[in-house]
């Protein structure tokens, strides 16, 4: 079968994405990826074909300006006009355009969308074309149960709590459709009727895929399109091996974030707290972030990257800022977490490791003597250890079934056959 997929820079997203990508063409598909030129090695390398965006919003070498860095924008409504402006509505036309002409030219069978690339989601309606939409962390669009994005409730269990969660849902919504119109005239210049709310086209889609394990999610009354396809465990391919601080003291991991979100301070808290504690640290900065910004110590080792899930089952914790890539990858190797989030989605995964009992949240103003603290009851309380291995063997087993390249694969027509329905 024939499969476009549409990819954008989105720091954590981008493993898990390309994770379903190299499954499908494992399994002898051939896969063509829409990205930007920074990601054509790793789509190389999960044995698609790359094929760059020219006129979307995108980064052209890695060490451009991120066009979609939100770490200036502290209110929500600003973050959501960054997006709607850059990635869902303002250039739904030229996304609807290349993603057309793609499907024309590659005859795809079926396309396969990260989340928030509406406009080329547009374009395979048009052209009877189904899509499949990839949502690389839990399910956090507005739904019956599910607490609102961005913030670290628990699902609500009283009428209060409820409508409080309604309101907060109702409000998020009308933020996002300030790009409807946007949306919309890109759809009728397609000859597709128009949506009521910008996420529509979701359900417009064939299917909704979510790339986490149920037992970490929260329980919600979902669309029928959507399905649960396991979490995708791949590192990214820029990652090299690293040795951790020699000795047998507990060995904990440290990652804050694959993008930019300013968290070198934090991370020399960070480095403070394990200084004080009778552990050894790894400490990964990420791309965005010089080492040299974070000075380590005999005990503590500083690296831009690692390869997580090698390193994961010698943990004995973990502190992470929340990205749903951390966060998962950790939780399957049954590690207790301290999660301190900066912001997007990662308060909704502190407030999901905090009700599974594996783990603490802390804010991101944390003192070291703070983070030190609950470090310390992660590793002196046995609960902790004990439910995260409990919980590990549920989201290994999601991780290793093939729900997601059987949905995949039931959404394109067999290779050769591009009836468009």
């Amino acid at each position: 079968m024939n499969y476009l997929v549409t990819i954008w820079d989105a720091g954590g997203s981008v493993p898990p994405e390309l994770a379903l990508v190299r499954k499908l063409t494992e399994r002898g598909h051939r896969v063509v990826v829409l990205a930007g030129p920074p990601l054509q090695r790793a789509v190389e390398a999960a044995g698609a074909t790359f094929r760059p965006w020219q006129d979307v919003p995108h980064r052209r070498r890695p060490e451009d300006e991120d066009p979609f860095s939100d770490t200036r924008l502290s209110a929500p409504q600003r973050i959501v006009g960054m997006l709607l402006d850059r990635v869902i509505a303002g250039p739904s036309a030229a996304y609807s355009r290349e993603v057309g002409a793609a499907l024309d030219e590659y005859g795809s069978d079926a396309l396969v969308s990260s989340m928030l690339m509406l406009g080329g989601m547009v374009a395979a309606e048009a052209r009877g074309v189904p899509v499949g939409v990839m949502v690389p962390n839990c399910y956090l669009m507005p739904a019956r149960g599910m607490p609102p994005f961005g913030t670290p409730w628990r699902p609500a269990r009283t009428p209060l709590g409820r409508t409080r969660d309604a309101l907060i849902h109702g409000m998020t919504t009308r933020m996002w459709d300030r790009g409807l119109a946007r949306l919309n005239t890109t759809r009728a210049d397609l000859g597709l009727p128009p949506l009521t709310h910008v996420f529509d086209q979701h359900s417009r889609a064939a299917r909704v895929l979510v790339m986490t394990s149920p037992a970490f999610d929260f329980p919600a009354e979902l669309p029928d399109n959507v399905r649960y396809v396991g979490p995708q465990l791949d590192d990214p391919v820029w990652v090299d091996p690293v040795e951790p601080p020699p000795g047998d003291q507990p060995l904990v991991l440290v990652g804050m974030s694959s993008t930019f979100m300013d968290q070198a301070d934090l991370l020399r808290r960070v480095v403070a707290a394990l200084d004080a504690l009778p552990v050894r640290g790894l400490v990964t900065t990420g791309p965005e972030i010089d080492p040299a910004e974070v000075p380590g110590s005999s005990r503590v080792r500083v690296v831009r990257a690692a390869p997580h899930r090698e390193i994961l089952p010698s943990c004995a914790a973990v502190v992470s800022h929340g990205g749903h890539g951390t966060v998962i990858k950790a939780a399957a190797a049954g590690v207790p977490q301290l999660v301190i989030p900066l912001g997007r989605d990662q308060p909704n995964n502190a407030a999901r490791i905090v009700a599974a009992g594996t783990g603490l949240r802390l804010k991101p103003t944390a003192k070291p003597a703070a983070i030190a603290a609950a470090l310390h009851r992660l590793l002196d309380e046995p609960s902790f250890t004990q439910r995260a291995r409990h919980l590990a063997g549920r989201i290994t087993a999601d991780a290793h079934s093939t729900t997601a390249l059987t949905e995949l694969e039931g959404l394109a027509h067999p290779a050769g056959d591009h009836t468009r329905t």
